[in-house]
């Protein structure tokens, strides 16, 4: 199983995240795809998704976190679901030496989302 975060609005107003992966084999429909680069040594400050969105990540690791403190580390071939388009947003940091490639991929209907939260312990 493939990796991912999804970083979402709470009813709280704030940004959270969880844990889980993405099922293989399933088609998804999206509205767009787009590439970006970042260098190794960039920090985003607050922000919020500009789109809900799919975001691949090809090189590079990052640390988020939210304005309510949770972090988590994003790493080459890890998916971030980014969903907060609203509400107190999050931010990102580069750890280590390696630029930031990664793929953008709009998602379409979040009906159709593609994410397996991890079962609670």
């Amino acid at each position: 199983m493939i990796k991912a975060y999804k970083l979402f609005t709470g009813e709280d107003g704030h940004s959270h995240f969880q844990e889980g992966t993405v099922a293989e084999n399933l088609i998804h429909h999206v509205e767009g795809i787009r590439f970006k680069e970042t260098p190794a040594d960039f920090e985003y400050d607050w922000h919020n998704a500009p789109t809900k969105q799919y975001v691949l990540t090809l090189t590079g690791t990052l640390e988020f976190e939210t304005r309510l403190g949770e972090k988590f580390i994003l790493r080459p071939g890890e998916v971030l679901i980014a969903l907060d388009v609203t509400g107190s947003a999050h931010r990102w940091k580069m750890l280590g030496d390696q630029p930031w490639k990664r793929v953008y991929v709009s998602i379409k209907d979040e009906a159709d989302l593609n994410f397996i939260p991890n079962s609670k312990d």
